[in-house]
Parts: structure tokens; C-alpha cells; sequence
């Protein structure tokens, strides 16, 4: 059990004030209705007295109590209970068994005498089922055995509506509706006096201790249960709380929201409806009243009466949170919605989980206290503000007042120990890089992510580039300042370019390749800035930089020019002629240039061709060893040199060709003779001089590429004729010629090439040639006769087509006229379209031979 200070125990009305020096008067009960307070006692007089409060600055309030007249009832027995029915201006008085009617303000009686005679107990009913605001609804426990009765009471008159019997003698009452919830002699009950259906709750021994039946709200009853505990139940037999543990010996039970309050012998204990628990504890001793009013509780002895004053709600969690008891202030809190309008519950309600967050922050309960600033709504800059230097220069924020916790900044918090330092750093990190991205953030990203940076930044941590490569809100001169200071200089080249300042982030970053500062975060920041500069807009700050990337390395800083995204290639911003005029110091990349313009993006300007074919030439001249034979392995550069003087037809050949002479390239130079045609050249060279009849082959495809069946079979004809003129002697040109003929049987006219065949050779020689070219040749001939039977029936669906045409009559007028020409018809001879439209002979034959000519069909 762990005390707070919910009450405050007042005095109400003095022994002096009520019964002077006179010992024998007792108090036997007490009824407060606004500021009436109404005292009964053993001598059968009421009193009435005004309630002054006076509020005090710690929260409670001090009462003074001013007697208004008392009232002797005329009988001799005590005023048992009184209760105060404020809509009538009546005050219910049982006193000898009957319930007396007397006017609330002179206590007289009323004139009518009405009365309602043999009760031992009575309770009004605050749900009412009758509606009628002109009357009361009260249930007595009669003084006939096993009785209840229910009645209406006017302002001078009562009228019974109901009788119940009860299976046992009824000792206690309270009712709600329909409902009635009664201590009978050995157990409790709910019974619905308007069906006679009743539900049994919980037994108890009335001889053993006082029963105890209190409505607490709509539907719901508090009764003193078995073993001390105090049982919740409603109408329909249920319980919706924990019971609360009370004193065994307890006589009398009030509810003031969220507290129930038991009197014993010796004390009064509070007690929570939220969390059960009992929550404190005063002596209050010789008590036998306890009752609340409308949310005042009053106690009395026999010689006094006292006020319980609560503590304001909020005062009492601000309690519990200053002695760190975090859950049972947020159970308190949630329990006070009730009592509090919903805008300001929400309010307090806010701030209570934000100092809550921040008790939770200080005993490193991270995920707690994340949940809470989170649930709190909480202006995440009061996190922040405890980090010092976290917050930009530039902040307007000011930490909440009252303040949300008692902490100056983190070393205060964490009492300097470091290692609770990074820990609670580690946290903020991490909980910024949740709510900036959330509705929390909105109004002050600013602040949000330039913290967030300065940490990320001083702990090295790899979700600083991550931060500024996306889109951020990042205070320019607050994070350059402490990106330099912690010689973050990459990052600070981010945050550069984020603010549009590119040339100062690519100065950065050369400085760090040229060793001039030292930063390590990338070991490729060469090959990004080269990658920043393709993907820059700004012309200038490329061209700045142009010569110092090409100087680091040609084949990679070529990179700017030749990456460059399409969309901006194809508005040519960069002009290929000046990149070119930049790049002749550096001969590498000018390759890779040139290579860029004819090969990736296909431009078909001479120059540019010329050009790489002229500089892969040169690059050959220098690498080829003059020792070295004519038949030695071409390097990469010069198949690069082959595949562009065979697929280009933009290069000027002649020029080529003069470079070439006596440089030792026989295939470049057969190839620069085939484009010229002069196709004999070409093959001469490839046979004779280089004995390459692979390449010889080669060359008879890609030199007919593109064109007509019938090139091809010229250049391998004259391949064949090369072997074959070349006389009996030469046996690898015999062989080349047989292997020509069998691979490439297809490529021949077979007529031919058995007139130039030398009739010494055998048919198997030649066996896989003649069956290719018979196949060829049937293949051709059943082709043709598809097509001409195709041809046939095609012919015959038009002839059947214009026999029905001719079959249908033509009517033809002076009024008709050509679709055509638009004028009439001079004699009967016309052409007729499937269409029905009817044209002159010559418009016929116009059209025929002009294509564009206007159409009213096709013509049959």
C-alpha cells in the first residue's frame, strides 16, 4: 500500500455550535443538499444551518457553518434519517416509524400532515420511472414483516404504488429504476419490483456485522461483502469491478469518483475504484456517519460532523508523478475523464503523459517513455532542448511552463555519466527518425531533422548520408557548421547540394580526393564525383571540372560526357564538337568519345566516323612491333578498327586507304577495297596475301549484307573463280574451293558452277554441294508452284467476283455523271467500280496511272 493524499478531513459543524454544554444530545444522522446542511438527533430536533466554503491555496477549502433555527418534531424518540428532496422543497423525515413531510427552509410540517407511517428505513430513487417532475419516488422497508413498499411523495401528499414481499426480513434498501438491491437477513438480492423477479447475489450474517447498501451510479450498488471486501453489483446480478479490501469492521461506505471511503471503528480509508488498492488512511475515531452528497462526503460522530475535501484530481497526480509512481497517476488520470469537461481532460490528460514520458526518459525506460511522448502529442523540441546545442541557433522554442520535469539538460539528467549519455542519444536518434516523417513533426522540421543530424553526425553514425540524400529539412548554416566540426566534409557536400550550392559540395569533394582534408567515408569519391558531374545540369560546373577528372583517369572521367542521360543527349545541350576539341590532350577518352557518338548513340556525321577510324588506326600503328609477321594476332583495338570499316559506310575510305598503304594491314585493306566495290581487290588480298579463306568467306556475307540475292552469288562466284584459276598446283586453294562449294551450296547457281569445275574432279568430291543444290533447286521449284497455285485461285475468286458484276444491269443517263471528272456521260462506254460508282474510260486510265487521283472503288 503506497499513501497519497486524496482527502482532507475538515470540520463542518462544531459541538458548541450544535448542542452547547449539553452532553446528551447525540447526532444520529445528517443530510446535505447544496449549502443545507441538515443535522437530526437523539432529541428529536433538526437543525438547519448554511455551509460557507472558503478554497485554500493548497488545494482543499475550509468550511464555516451559521445555524438557521432548529425544529423540535414533538416526539421523544430520535430523528433517524433525513433526506432532502430539493425539487419539492421538502425534506423526508423518518422519525417513530413515519416519514414526516417538512418544508425545507422554516422546517414546518406541512399542512396536509401527510406522512407515511410504519418504516424502518427508507431511500429515494435517482432514477425515477414515473417522469413526473412534481414528485419523488421512495421505497421504505416496512414495519410489517417481509415488506416493501413504494411510494410517490408530492409536496402534500403520498400515494403508495407498490407492495413487495420479500422472501427474508429486509434490514437495508437502495434502488435504482425498477430495481431495488436489498440486504436481507442472510444474504444480498437485486429484485425488479415491477416483475417480482429476483436475483440472488451473495450471502452474509446480519448478526455478525451491519450490512451495508449504497447506490454508486446508474444501475450499479456497492455492498459490504464477505471476509472485508467491498463488492460492486448491478441490476443484473453481475460484477463489473474488483471488489475493494476494506476493514472487517466497517459501518458505513461512500463513493466520491474514483475513491470508495469506509468508516470503522478507528478510521476512514480511501480506496481506489481504478486499481483497487487502498490509497489512504486517517484516524478518525468514535464515527458513525459517513454519507456523500453529490460528490461532498460528510462524516459525523455523535458530537460533530466533518467534511471529507478532496484533493483536486490534478493535484493528486502531479503528487504521484513527483514520487516517480508513473501507473497509478495514469490510472488516475484515465479515471478522472468522467469529472472533467472532455476539452480540458484532454489537455491535462496530454500533459500528464508527457511529464509521465519524461519520468520514464530520466530512469532510462526508453520505450515506455517513447510510447508516452508519442500518446502525450509531445512538442518533440522539449526532448530535444535537454540535449544541449541539439536545438538550430535560429529556434524560437521555449521549454513549456509549468515545466514538464525538473531536469536543466542531459548531464544534469544522467548526473555526467557517459555512458548514459550515448545511450539516451542512441534513443533520440532513434525516436526522431520515427516522428519526422509523422503529423508530430509538422511546423518544426527544422528543428527535428537539424537535431538529428548533429546526432547522427557526432556518432559517426552511416544514416547521416541516408538523412541527406533524401528529402530533409536540415538548417544550412546550423549543420555546416557542425558537419565541419566533426570533419564530416562528404555529408557537408551533401547538404551542399541539397541547397542547390553544387559547386561548393564538388570543390569540397575534390579537396578530399587531392588529400588538401581528410575524410575517409568514401573510398570511391573520385568515381562519385565523376558520376555527380553525368547527372549535373550545370554546364559550367561540369566544364570547371572537365580536365581535372580526365586528369585522374581518361577512360573514367570521359564518364561526364559519355553517361550523360538520354533525355539530355537528345537536347544535345553538351555540343559533341567542343567535348571533342576538349578531349584531344587526353587520346584515351577521345576514343571513348568518339566510340560514344558512333557505336551508342548511332550519329551518322562523316567526321566522327573518320575520326575513329583514323585514331584506332594510329593506335594500331603504334602498338604493332615492326618485327612482327603479317599474320600476327590483331589487338582489341584492331578488331575495334575491322568491325568499324566493315559496318560504317560514313568514313572516308580513300583517306583510309592512303594511311594504310604499306602500314602492313592487308584485312583493313580489303575491306576499305570491298566498300570502294572493287570486290576482286578485296579477295585477292584475303587469298593471296593473307591466305585467310575463313576471312575470304566472311567477307562474301558481310559484303552482300543488305543487298539482293543475286550480290552475294557475284562475290561468291568470284571467290570460287579466284580458287579455281589459280591452277592444279595450288592443293590448299583446290581444298578451300571444295570447302566453299559444300558449305555454302545455297550461295551458288549449281549450272554454273558445274560448267567451271575441272572435269577431273569426282561427284563424291562434291557430293554434299550437288545434294544441297538439289534440294535448293526442288525447294524453289515447290515453292514456285504454292505461289502459282495461290496466284490460280486467287484469279478465279476475282473472275467469279466480276461475273457477278457483270450479271447486274447498269443503267446510264445524260443525268449520270463520272465520280471523277463530275461530268456527264457522252457516250455508252464506262468503267464500273464494285462500289456501284461509274467513272469515263480515259478518268479509268488517268487514275491507273496516277495514283493520288480521288477513288470511288477499286477497280474491277
Amino acid at each position: 500500500m503506497m499513501n497519497i493524499k486524496a482527502f482532507t478531513l475538515v470540520s463542518a459543524v462544531e459541538r458548541d455550535l450544535l448542542m452547547g454544554d449539553k452532553e446528551h444530545i447525540s447526532i444520529e444522522c445528517v443530510e446535505c443538499c447544496g449549502r443545507n446542511l441538515y443535522v437530526g438527533t437523539n432529541d428529536c430536533f433538526i437543525y438547519h444551518f448554511l455551509l460557507e466554503e472558503k478554497a485554500l491555496p493548497a488545494g482543499t477549502a475550509m468550511f464555516t457553518a451559521t445555524k438557521q433555527l432548529h425544529r423540535h418534531l414533538g416526539f421523544k424518540k430520535p430523528v433517524n434519517e433525513l433526506c432532502a428532496a430539493s425539487a419539492l422543497n421538502r425534506l423526508l423525515v423518518l422519525c417513530d416509524n413515519s416519514i414526516t413531510l417538512v418544508n425545507m427552509l422554516n422546517l414546518e410540517p406541512v399542512p396536509s400532515g401527510a406522512r407515511i407511517k410504519g418504516a424502518t428505513t427508507f431511500a429515494l430513487n435517482e432514477n425515477p420511472v414515473t417522469g413526473d417532475p412534481f414528485c419523488v419516488e421512495v421505497c421504505i422497508i416496512s414495519a410489517k414483516r417481509r415488506t416493501i413498499q413504494v411510494f410517490l411523495v408530492y409536496e402534500d401528499r403520498v400515494q403508495i404504488v407498490k407492495e413487495v414481499s420479500t422472501p427474508e426480513q429486509p434490514l437495508a434498501v437502495a434502488v435504482d429504476g425498477h430495481f431495488l438491491c436489498l440486504a436481507l437477513t442472510t444474504q444480498y438480492i437485486i429484485l425488479n419490483y415491477s416483475t417480482g423477479l429476483s436475483q440472488d447475489l451473495f450471502p452474509y450474517c446480519s448478526e455478525e456485522k451491519r450490512p451495508i447498501v449504497k447506490r454508486i451510479g446508474r444501475q450499479e450498488f456497492l455492498l459490504a461483502g464477505p471476509g472485508g471486501l467491498g463488492m460492486f453489483a448491478t441490476v443484473a446480478g453481475i460484477s463489473q469491478r474488483a471488489p475493494v479490501h476494506w476493514s472487517e469492521n466497517v459501518i458505513g461506505a461512500a463513493v466520491c469518483f474514483p475513491y470508495v471511503i469506509a468508516l470503522d471503528d478507528e478510521f476512514i480509508t480511501v480506496h481506489s475504484m481504478l486499481d483497487q488498492q487502498q490509497k489512504q488512511t486517517l484516524p478518525f475515531k468514535e464515527g458513525h456517519i459517513l454519507q456523500d452528497f453529490e460528490g461532498r462526503v460528510i462524516v459525523a460522530t455523535s458530537k460533530g460532523v466533518y467534511i471529507l475535501v478532496p484533493l483536486p484530481l490534478e493535484k493528486q497526480i502531479q503528487d504521484l508523478l513527483a514520487s516517480r509512481r508513473v501507473e497509478e497517476a495514469l490510472v488516475l488520470a484515465k479515471g478522472a475523464r468522467r469529472n472533467i469537461p472532455k476539452e480540458k481532460f484532454q489537455v491535462m490528460y496530454r500533459r500528464i503523459l508527457q511529464q509521465a514520458g519524461f519520468i520514464q526518459f530520466a530512469q532510462l525506460q526508453f520505450l515506455e517513455a517513447k510510447e508516452l511522448f508519442r500518446s502525450g502529442q509531445l512538442d518533440v523540441r522539449e526532448l530535444i532542448s535537454l540535449y544541449p546545442f541539439l536545438l538550430p541557433t535560429s529556434s524560437s522554442f521555449t521549454r513549456s511552463h509549468p515545466p514538464l520535469h525538473e531536469y536543466a539538460d542531459l548531464n544534469q539528467l544522467t548526473q555526467g555519466d557517459q555512458e548514459k549519455v550515448a545511450k539516451c542519444k542512441r534513443f533520440l536518434m532513434s525516436y526522431l527518425n520515427e516522428v519526422r516523417s509523422s503529423e508530430v513533426a509538422n511546423g518544426y522540421k527544422e528543428d527535428i531533422d537539424t537535431a538529428l543530424l548533429k546526432l547522427y553526425a557526432e556518432a559517426d553514425h552511416d544514416s547521416l548520408l541516408d538523412l541527406l540524400v533524401t528529402e530533409n529539412f536540415c538548417l544550412l548554416t546550423d549543420s555546416a557548421a557542425w558537419l565541419e566540426k566533426h570533419k564530416k566534409y562528404f555529408a557537408l557536400g551533401l547538404l551542399y547540394h541539397y541547397n542547390n550550392q553544387d559547386a561548393a559540395a564538388v570543390q569540397l569533394w575534390v579537396n578530399i580526393v587531392n588529400g588538401d582534408i581528410q575524410d575517409s567515408t568514401r573510398s570511391d569519391l573520385y568515381e562519385y564525383i565523376v558520376d555527380f558531374l553525368t547527372y549535373c545540369l550545370d554546364q559550367e560546373l561540369v566544364w570547371t571540372y572537365a580536365d581535372w577528372v580526365l586528369q585522374k583517369s581518361e577512360e573514367i572521367g570521359v564518364q561526364v560526357f559519355t553517361k550523360r542521360p538520354l533525355d539530355e543527349q537528345q537536347k544535345a545541350s553538351f555540343n559533341p564538337d567542343d567535348i571533342i576539341s576538349c578531349l584531344r590532350k587526353y587520346p584515351k577518352a577521345l576514343i571513348k568519345y568518339l566510340e560514344h557518338l558512333v557505336i551508342d548513340r548511332k550519329l551518322q556525321k562523316e567526321q566522327y566516323h573518320t575520326h575513329l577510324a583514323i585514331l584506332y588506326l594510329e593506335e594500331v600503328l603504334q602498338q604493332r612491333v615492326p618485327s612482327s609477321s603479317k599474320d600476327a594476332k590483331g589487338t582489341e583495338t584492331q578488331a575495334k578498327l575491322r568491325h568499324l570499316l566493315q559496318k560504317s559506310d560514313l568514313y572516308r575510305v580513300h583517306l583510309l586507304l592512303e594511311k594504310i598503304q604499306g602500314a602492313g594491314l592487308p584485312m583493313e585493306s580489303a575491306i576499305l577495297h570491298g566498300k570502294l566495290g572493287e570486290h576482286e581487290k578485296a579477295l585477292h588480298i584475303l587469298v593471296h596475301e593473307l591466305g585467310d579463306f575463313s576471312a575470304a568467306e566472311d567477307y562474301c556475307l558481310w559484303g552482300s549484307e543488305g543487298r539482293d540475292a543475286s550480290c552475294r552469288q557475284r562475290l561468291f562466284h568470284t571467290l570460287l573463280a579466284m580458287y579455281l584459276h589459280a591452277g592444279p598446283s595450288a592443293q590448299d586453294l583446290t581444298v578451300a574451293a571444295v570447302d566453299l562449294l559444300n558449305h555454302h551450296a545455297r550461295e551458288f547457281d549449281a549450272t554454273q558452277v558445274l560448267q567451271m569445275l575441272p572435269g577431273t574432279w569426282s561427284v563424291q568430291l562434291l557430293c554434299p554441294f550437288l545434294m544441297g543444290a538439289m534440294r535448293n533447286s526442288i525447294h524453289t521449284k515447290r515453292t514456285t508452284q504454292v505461289a502459282l497455285g495461290l496466284a490460280r485461285s486467287e484469279n478465279l475468286i476475282y473472275t467469279y467476283d466480276k461475273m457477278k458484276l457483270k450479271g447486274n444491269a447498269v443503267q446510264l443517263s445524260d443525268k449520270k455523271i463520272c465520280q471523277l471528272c463530275q461530268n456527264p456521260f457522252a457516250e455508252p462506254v464506262f468503267v464500273r467500280y464494285p462500289n456501284g460508282g461509274l467513272v469515263h474510260t480515259h478518268c479509268a486510265a488517268s487514275r491507273h496511272t496516277t495514283p493520288s487521283s480521288p477513288s470511288p472503288g477499286t477497280r474491277t
